[in-house]
């Protein structure tokens, strides 16, 4: 493998972890993701793919784009740590500030969980979820650019 092979490497690893981990809360602990749990899981998603496209076809402009992408989930964290916080307004759909039923209002056959995204379901040394998936994508963003600029 070349350096820039093995930097991305490090770099999608931090983004499967932080997947796995998601993954795990999610199907073993039973703790659903909200909205916008969801959004923060595709770019690690694209930067696994990126990091396979790396190991195929070493392209330092990919490893550029991984730390965008990834800066970019880092970013939808701390979005989200700051709705769960209530520094700011989140998506009307998913938060206490109203929920849109209007296109739905005739199928009510069925009940609907909507995991609220202004509630923290779990934090440790009191930050949620959401902010350590901003604080780790944040070191992931050092490693793709790191893997960028040893190509």
């Amino acid at each position: 493998m070349t350096k820039l092979q093995k930097a991305a490497l490090m770099a999608a690893a931090g983004s499967a972890g932080l997947m796995i981990g998601a993954l795990i809360f999610q199907y073993v602990f039973g703790m659903a993701p909200c909205k916008m749990c969801i959004w923060q899981r595709w770019p690690h998603v694209i930067a696994i793919i990126l990091w396979a496209l790396i190991y195929f076809k070493p392209n330092r402009l990919l490893a550029l784009l991984g730390g965008i992408v990834v800066l970019v989930g880092g970013c939808i964290g701390v979005y989200h740590a700051g709705v769960e916080q209530k520094w700011w307004e989140g998506p009307s759909d998913c938060t206490g500030s109203g929920l849109s039923l209007s296109d739905n209002l005739l199928d009510m056959s069925a009940p609907v969980n909507i995991v609220m995204c202004d509630v923290i379901p779990w934090a440790m040394f009191g930050i949620s979820m959401a902010g350590w998936n901003a604080i780790i994508s944040f070191g992931i963003v050092y490693l793709w650019f790191r893997a960028f600029r040893t190509a």
